[in-house]
Formats: C-alpha cells, sequence, structure tokens
C-alpha cells in the first residue's frame, strides 16, 4: 500500500511507477507526467516502483523538476542529431541549465547556424518519431568497453572520474549516453525547443585541455511557453541596457583603454548624480556620516583584514616604495581605520559610515557584462559598528530603508540569508551569534527568507536582497552583513558604562550595491524611459519655426530657475522630425512652442507616451511636473525634493 498522489493504492510487486500513476490521474493530466517521486527519489516512468515505498507523487513537465528532465532529456536528443550529422563529432556532457540546455561536442571545425539548422531539423525528427528513453544499468568496465567501441574518449574520462563500480546508460533510437536521469517516457514530450547560439568552451574549464564546441538551446512544457520566452528574449534585447546606453548617451565601454570599466557621458553622469544625492540625502537623514577612504592601502592591511588570503585572486597589486599596496576592492578596512582614529564611548554607538566608494575587483573577460558586471564600479557602501544589544535594531533600520528604496521604484524582490562559506574566518560561535542576528531580524518584521548555504562573505553571514525587473528576471542588489571577526582583528573598542572596553559588532550594508550595476538595471526595468525625478533631462522645448526662438529661451530660463532639467531644441527642422526625436531619447515631456502658444505665453505639453495635455502656462508645467516627480515617494518612508 502507497499513498498516490493522496490516494491509497495497492502497489503490485514490480509495477512501474506510471502504471500506479495511471491508476489515479485521468488520461489528460498523465500526458503532462514525465517522472515520478517515490519517497523523495526521483525515478523513470518506466522504472518499478521501489518495494516499500509509502508515497509516490507525479512530477509534471511544468514543474521545476520536470522541465529539468525535460531539458536535459532535450540535450540527449540534440545530441544524437549531431551524432547522426557529424558522425566524428565527440561527445562530452549535456546538462539542462535555466531555461534550457546544452550540449559540448568535440569536432573539427566550429558549428554554423546553418548546421544548427539542420540539427534542429532532425531533432524534430526524432521527437516524431516518439522514441522511449530506455535506462540501463552495467558496471563500470563494461561501460567502458561500451563506449570504446563507439570513440567516445571523453565518456572514458568521465566514467574514471566517477569512481563508481556501476553506472547507468541511457538510449533512445540508435544513441546511447552515460547519464544517471531520470529521462522523459519518450522523445515525442520534448513539444516545444529551439536552438539558440553555439560558442566555444574548453574542456573541463581547462585552457590546457581540447576547445569544444557548445550548442545552447531552450526548451520549455508547451509550445505556448516557448513563445512567451521566445517573446521576452525580443523585448530583453529591447531594453539590453548595453545598447540603450550608447543610444541614450548615458555611457560607452572602451576596450582599447581596457576591459570592464565604463565611461559615463554627461547624461549619464548626471542620473548618476541625481541618484547618489538623493541617496545621500537619504543617509544623511538616516544618521549616517560621510567619509572618503583611498583606494590603495598597503598590503599589511589587507592581511590584518583576511582580503589577501581569502580574496587575493579578485584584487589588484602595486608597488610603492617598495612596499606592497592593494588596490581595495571593498570600502570596511578604510571604514574601520577611521573609527579607530577615535576614541568612542558607548553613548557614541551606533556610529554609522558611509561612503560613495570606488573599488576595483578582478573578473575575468569571460564574465564581464555591461554595466551589470565590471571591474571597476561605485559602491553605496556603508558600515554600522555598534553595540551588540544593538544590533538587531540597526540590521532592521537597514532593512526598512532597502524597503524603502525598492518601494520607489516599484521593485518586487525576495530575500536570502548565506551562511558559511567553506573560505572563511572567524570562530563557529561569532558565525552562530551573526547568523541567528540575522534570522532573528527578519523573523521579527515577518519578512520570509530562504537559505542560501555556503554563500556568505568570508568574514560573515549575509541577508541578500534579489529583486525582478519587469522582465521577471532575478538581480542581487542590496545587502546586510553581520561581522563580529573583523573588529576583533582591528581592534575596535568602545568604553561600556562600567567603564571597562568591550568589543563592537560590525554590520556592513549596500543598499543599492553596485551603482552601476542598479543603473543598468534600471535602464532595463524602464526600457531607457526613466522616471520624471530621474530622467537626466525632463522636458525640451521644441519650435515650430525660429520666430519663437526668444520665447522659448525666456522658457528654458524660467524653467531651469524652477529645477526643471530641461533643454531646448532650436534648429530648423520639421516639428515632426523634433518631437520624434524626443521620443527615441525618452524624455518625460516635448514642450511644442508655435505662433499660437508664444502668444498666450505658454507652452503645448506632450507626454512621452504620447498624450497631448494641451496648453499650459510655464507655472502650471512645473506644478504638474512636481506632482510626478513626488508621487513615487509619497506612500513610504523616504523624502524627495523637486529641487533634487
Amino acid at each position: 500500500m502507497a499513498v498516490v498522489q493522496g490516494q491509497n493504492v495497492e502497489v503490485a510487486a514490480g509495477q512501474s511507477c506510471g502504471d500506479v500513476l495511471r491508476g489515479v490521474l485521468s488520461g489528460k493530466k498523465m500526458k503532462s507526467v514525465v517522472a515520478c517521486i517515490c519517497d523523495g527519489r526521483t525515478l523513470d516512468l518506466a522504472a518499478p516502483v521501489p518495494p516499500g515505498t509509502a508515497a509516490v507523487e507525479a512530477v509534471f513537465a511544468e514543474s521545476p523538476e520536470g522541465l529539468s528532465i525535460l531539458r536535459h532529456s532535450a540535450a540527449h536528443i540534440m545530441a544524437e542529431a549531431v551524432k547522426e550529422l557529424f558522425p566524428t563529432a565527440k561527445v562530452t556532457i549535456g546538462p539542462d541549465i535555466e531555461n534550457g540546455f546544452y550540449y559540448d561536442f568535440d569536432y573539427e571545425r566550429p558549428f554554423t547556424p546553418e548546421d544548427l539548422e539542420r540539427i534542429g531539423e532532425r531533432m524534430a525528427r526524432s521527437v516524431a518519431a516518439d522514441q522511449p528513453f530506455s535506462r540501463e544499468e552495467m558496471n563500470a568496465d563494461e561501460a567502458k568497453a561500451l563506449f570504446s567501441d563507439m570513440g567516445e574518449t571523453y565518456k572514458l574520462e568521465i566514467i574514471d572520474d566517477l569512481g563508481a563500480d556501476r553506472v547507468s546508460v541511457y538510449r533512445h533510437g540508435s544513441f546511447a549516453d552515460l547519464c544517471r536521469g531520470p529521462h522523459l517516457p519518450s522523445t515525442g514530450f520534448l513539444q516545444a525547443f529551439k536552438l539558440t547560439a553555439v560558442a566555444g568552451a574548453y574542456w573541463r574549464g581547462d585552457s590546457s585541455r581540447p576547445m569544444l564546441q557548445r550548442i545552447y538551446g531552450i526548451a520549455f512544457a508547451t509550445p505556448k511557453d516557448l513563445k512567451a520566452h521566445l517573446t521576452m528574449i525580443e523585448e530583453a534585447k529591447k531594453r539590453d541596457h548595453r545598447k540603450l546606453g550608447p543610444q541614450l548617451d548615458l555611457f560607452s565601454f572602451h576596450e582599447e583603454a581596457g576591459s570592464g570599466m565604463a565611461y559615463w557621458h554627461p547624461k549619464g553622469a548626471l542620473l548618476r548624480t541625481i541618484l547618489e544625492d538623493f541617496v545621500t540625502k537619504e543617509m544623511l537623514r538616516r544618521g549616517y556620516g560621510i567619509v572618503r577612504t583611498p583606494q590603495i592601502l598597503r598590503r599589511d592591511v589587507w592581511e590584518t583584514s583576511g582580503h589577501y588570503a581569502n580574496y587575493r585572486e579578485n584584487m589588484y597589486f602595486t608597488e610603492i616604495d617598495g612596499s606592497p599596496y592593494a588596490v581595495k576592492p571593498m570600502n570596511c578596512v578604510g571604514h574601520m581605520l577611521v573609527y579607530t582614529s577615535t576614541q568612542h564611548s558607548y553613548r557614541d554607538l551606533p556610529v554609522r559610515l558611509f561612503e560613495f566608494g570606488v573599488v576595483h575587483r578582478h573578473e575575468l573577460s569571460g564574465v564581464l557584462h555591461g554595466l551589470l558586471r565590471v571591474r571597476q564600479f561605485t559602491q553605496d557602501d556603508a558600515h554600522i559598528i555598534c553595540r551588540p544589544d544593538q544590533l538587531q535594531d540597526e540590521i532592521k533600520g537597514v532593512m526598512r530603508w532597502i524597503q524603502d528604496l525598492m518601494g520607489v521604484f516599484g521593485f518586487e524582490y525576495v530575500m536570502e540569508i548565506s551562511t558559511r562559506p567553506e573560505k572563511s574566518i572567524g570562530s563557529d560561535q561569532a558565525w552562530e551569534l551573526a547568523t541567528t542576528a540575522l534570522m532573528d531580524a527578519m523573523s521579527e518584521m515577518g519578512l520570509p527568507y530562504t537559505i542560501n548555504e555556503g554563500d556568505g562573505a568570508f568574514y560573515g553571514p549575509k541577508i541578500d536582497v534579489k529583486l525582478r525587473d519587469s522582465l521577471g528576471r532575478m538581480w542581487q542588489c542590496s545587502t546586510i552583513q553581520v561581522d563580529f571577526t573583523l573588529p576583533e582583528r582591528f581592534d575596535l573598542l568602545y568604553v561600556g558604562e562600567d567603564g571597562e572596553r568591550h568589543r563592537p559588532v560590525m554590520v556592513h550594508r549596500a543598499i543599492m550595491g553596485s551603482v552601476e550595476r542598479f543603473i543598468g538595471i534600471l535602464t532595463e526595468h524602464f526600457a531607457g524611459a526613466f522616471p520624471a525625478w530621474l530622467a537626466p533631462v525632463q522636458a525640451r522645448i521644441l519650435t515650430v519655426t525660429d520666430a519663437q526662438e526668444d520665447f522659448a529661451r525666456q522658457c528654458r530660463d524660467a524653467l531651469q530657475q524652477a529645477g526643471v532639467r530641461v533643454e531646448a531644441d532650436l534648429r530648423n527642422e520639421k516639428l515632426g522630425y523634433k518631437v520624434r526625436e524626443a521620443q527615441m531619447e525618452k524624455i518625460p515631456y516635448a514642450l511644442v512652442i508655435g505662433d499660437q502658444e508664444a502668444g498666450q505665453k505658454a507652452v503645448n505639453v506632450r507626454a512621452r507616451g504620447g498624450n497631448n495635455l494641451g496648453v499650459m502656462s510655464i507655472d502650471a508645467f512645473v506644478e504638474l511636473l512636481r506632482q510626478e516627480c513626488e508621487e513615487p515617494f509619497k506612500h513610504g518612508g523616504m523624502r524627495y525634493s523637486f529641487s533634487n
């Protein structure tokens, strides 16, 4: 007897998982079942239910586990197609990944787009043939003999690396692959897939090993899901900040001068300044003191902090007067040195030190990605040095700050607590105290979170806030880290109420995180159409003819005096051309001035979306813009000044 989908069912010896599930599920539902879970173990539908199984559950294609099985099966189907079309290609590994799959092949030349089209067509024939997947277990020597006969030398290396006595092989059609499974019942279950790209990849990620050809694909449970994803990809291309940045004249990259470093143009630098000024005012309002610390510090302090032992592969080093120095990858060391320059009483704490600190981290060229992954970036970084009894309130205060900022931009977000990594410093007791403090603060605020095992900073656990943009993509930005270890290493002290010296605790925190990444995310989230309060140009005045030039200049000057970021387009061009250009540059408002408007001492206001708001005075427009700019801040704990 077992519980099958919530029902008590008598299970016969040797009965397959698929047969058991067919007894309780309708034919329509059963069509989307790709595997089963027997007492927590995922099995093929053709597998017999293990003796003594207490619970059998269906794995549906649209579930996360079902999609993983479907995508990994798609990789096998693709490998079959490649082997049939290119018999000399050797197969290596083919895992499922987010939204899809890939397979690496050793072949004498790169695959072309035409090759991908042929491979996709061959996969479609395999799907139409509805070939069953079958599992076979054998000992390691038998498996090596099988793949040796097939000429698949990479599989022999994998078997040796596994070090297992027995392995499993999956077959469909004429193709066989080393795999632990499970897989789809048959190839016919793969109804929605598309091959997307080909790239080079070293075997085992080792540049001394052969360069392989990696073919990428995407796969979904239904054609509708695939279509939605392809639509999202097209929308993402339109929103790509790497395209919009130059298009809107915000920033550029210059590989000839160095990779992973952005050059901010006047409009982009202004956008940054607006954002940074706003955050700075909020910091001051929330009790932070602004500091500035050097870019380069002696290597000794990085050895004391543990960065040299645990983080040096991400750092840049130099030498000055025969002494080794390092470019800072983080701001915490400088902030601790500022703290130690003065004696502190328990009454002084918490001390909150804030800096828009420029940091440098060594990133491999292959992972650099526009503003989202760079080598030089600016953090809205702060360190709160507090008494242990103040820790909970400080964590909650930072969390409220994050909630307020996310609310301004309308971001949805999730939170996770990352625990001690293998490479770390500090005692077990310190890590336990820090982790418990984060969990307790989240619980007291009633905030849900997940645990991300082993992904904390090397000096302490952390809360990571991952925001969801308008395309449903997740980005890690804000972070709160609790640290009992660095205050000890740098001998941070305060004089307690008892007159004795005590050790404070430190909270590392960033609200936006990397300013570059945050602006990249904002650019894609708003597709370059920044909200009026943040837009580098809020309004552009457009003249119909040269006759309105003098009045247009008067309007521009009046708007600038009122705090509006405004431009005037006085060129002798057609009005339609000017309007389209303003729309392409995603300026919130176009203010048209013809003879009629000039005669009325007014402007004709056109919103970015195309709505004509009619003729209004300069004062009326300023009030309209003021209300729009202040609207996102009405319901949060943040303040905004129109002249920001």
